[in-house]
């Protein structure tokens, strides 16, 4: 049966689940690494304004040295690491919910844009980033001919 994401599952879970693909090794990498959280690490909204694009992105439960923004042939990666401290009392847990590791995203935006010109703000979970509106050079796609002989 298909259900909204509301009651927990995706709305398509079962329509892709099967004859198509069996993920159930998938899904147990998965959950290794995020949990039952992976879908709410690093929600963005991207919004057009006038002369840049806004990003905003959530990472909760991360602070501002977790995070690392970098610029690389026109790829913008956001990428967050929470290691697991020290563990100052003895005893082991019983149930743990709160997320440890690493994730990442990468955004293509352009050769153009320099990392200079890149403006971020993390407060509150919440990562901002300006990036300004750079004109694409024009590709002039040249035609190529083949001689023909004859």
């Amino acid at each position: 049966m298909l259900t909204p994401s509301i009651f927990g599952r995706d709305m398509f879970d079962d329509f892709l689940g099967f004859p198509f693909y069996d993920g159930k090794d998938f899904k147990k990498i998965e959950k290794k690494l995020y949990g039952s959280r992976d879908k709410n690490l690093m929600k963005t909204d991207v919004k057009e304004q006038e002369g840049s694009y806004e990003l905003e992105m959530d990472l909760p439960g991360f602070q501002k040295d977790d995070v690392k923004v970098s610029l690389e042939n026109g790829y913008l990666t956001v990428s967050a690491e929470k290691e697991e401290g020290e563990e100052k009392e003895a005893g082991k847990y019983i149930r743990r919910e709160r997320y440890v590791g690493k994730c990442q995203r990468t955004f293509y935006i352009g050769e153009e844009v320099e990392q200079e010109d890149i403006k971020g703000e993390f407060k509150h979970g919440i990562l901002k980033l300006s990036i300004p509106k750079k004109e694409c050079r024009p590709v002039v796609e040249e035609k190529k001919y083949i001689p023909i002989e004859g």
